[in-house]
């Protein structure tokens, strides 16, 4: 039979999205590398690839559906030499639809006597009646890489993916294919991470009522989650109820900075290269300095071991209105303040666009959320995992403060930082905090 186009997996967090458009129809003849579909994710639109030569039979799934899960069939591909089977066409379809079935709304509620248990799926069992320990491990790879690993004969399990996190892309295959597969490092089993519901139950708490039985209908207007939105909630349950924050708050005067900018923008050219740097600019270099001194914070959390980051690899909270996203500023302690702030122009721009690529916003180890533009004095921040830290500022504003037995006006800016317990010990934090005030307060500190 000829084969199927799967949805495919864009990043190794997704596990479903949208097929926003398609760039082809029935009938179609395609080759490798022509794009055949644009698919949403839950933070940006990509095109899709073909990866392999024939004719497009049917396309199973329509422009637009949201929710197709990954390895769902979307479309069918007629190779030379290969037709469809008719057979297998309404059990393919029974599949999409299953996928693709919105969930049943919430029963009616009745009063009970006694709070039912949740239920618990059970672990499979072994044959002996005990637990069956689950020790395989998802391998991520893109569809090109696995159709040129099959035609190579090449082992992919085998093969070092250069990707975000590990995954295999067509250069890893191809470079294997040319210098031989070098040897597999063996790796400890990541652990799976619980769901906030699993989360819920194993602490003993009740799962929370939806929301719609508490309201009559017709009194609220539904808007239905979109998979960014979903994304959001899921990440940042599970971030709350799983890593342990504690948060430390310190005020900066950011009089010399504030004038230090003012004549820095007076310099910038009027035509090519102009550039307009922001307070954020600031705080962004000033915290990747402040990471390469205090490498404790610079971190990431295992199981088995933390990651100590060699450079300073800074995500930016990006508004999308409705929405957020963190692209990353790789190396920030290497890039001078105009490339920081052109860089960061640049991803916020593609981030509306939805046109970041996964490896922009994958990654990282502190991130910096400002919402001082809008007026926000102090506020805490959820850490975005598998980040160690994010630093939350607030607006700066003319405070009276004491100096040398004088009260004076001052522009004074709180930063607080949450950070994860696991990693990050209170006073290796509040160590960090002085460092960041210093390159704050004194710019010039950071040529030091």
């Amino acid at each position: 039979m000829s084969p199927q186009i799967l949805m495919p997996a864009l990043s190794p967090t997704m596990e479903e999205g949208k097929l926003a458009k398609w760039h082809v129809k029935e009938g179609d003849v395609v080759k490798a590398g022509d794009i055949l579909a644009e698919i949403e994710t839950d933070k940006a639109t990509m095109e899709f690839e073909a990866i392999d030569e024939g004719r497009i039979g049917k396309i199973l799934i329509p422009e637009g559906a949201e929710g197709v899960k990954v390895n769902v069939p979307i479309a069918v591909l007629e190779t030379e030499g290969g037709e469809p089977a008719p057979q297998d066409i309404p059990a393919t379809m029974e599949a999409i639809r299953a996928a693709l079935a919105p969930a049943s709304p919430p029963a009616k509620k009745t009063p009970s006597p006694a709070p039912a248990s949740p239920a618990v799926p059970l672990a499979p069992r072994s044959g002996n009646g005990a637990a069956a320990p689950h020790t395989e491990q998802r391998l991520f790879a893109s569809p090109l890489a696995k159709r040129i690993a099959e035609r190579a004969g090449i082992d992919i399990a085998s093969v070092h993916g250069s990707g975000p996190r590990g995954r295999i892309v067509k250069a890893d295959v191809e470079a294997a294919a040319k210098g031989g597969v070098p040897p597999r490092q063996e790796q400890t089993p990541a652990q799976p991470v619980a769901a906030p519901e699993a989360h819920a139950v194993s602490a003993g708490l009740a799962p929370l009522p939806d929301a719609r039985l508490f309201y009559r209908e017709g009194e609220y207007e539904a808007v239905p989650n979109d998979s960014m939105r979903k994304a959001i909630a899921r990440r940042l349950t599970s971030a709350k109820s799983l890593i342990p924050h504690y948060y430390l708050t310190i005020d900066c005067d950011i009089g010399a900075l504030m004038a230090l900018r003012a004549r820095l923008n007076e310099k910038s050219p009027k035509a090519e290269g102009a550039y307009k740097l922001s307070i954020n600019d600031f705080v962004i270099k000033a915290a990747a300095m402040a990471l390469m001194k205090h490498p404790d914070v610079n971190a990431s959390w295992t199981d088995v071991a933390i990651l100590k980051h060699k450079h300073a690899d800074i995500g930016i909270a990006v508004d999308l209105n409705p929405g957020l996203i963190t692209p990353i500023v790789f190396k920030a302690e290497a890039k001078g303040l105009i490339e920081i702030s052109n860089e960061v122009k640049s991803l916020a721009e593609r981030a509306k666009a939805k046109k970041l690529k996964p490896q922009e916003y994958e990654g990282g180890a502190f991130s910096i959320s400002n919402l001082g533009m809008f007026g926000i004095k102090e506020f805490t921040a959820i850490i975005n995992p598998p980040q160690s830290a994010i630093l939350a500022v607030g607006a700066g504003e003319e405070r009276a403060v004491i100096r040398d037995g004088k009260v004076i006006a001052a522009t004074i800016m709180s930063v607080t930082m949450s950070c994860d317990h696991r990693i990050i010990d209170g006073a290796t934090g509040a160590r960090y905090l002085q460092t960041l005030k210093i390159y704050i307060e004194e710019p010039a500190s950071m040529l030091l």
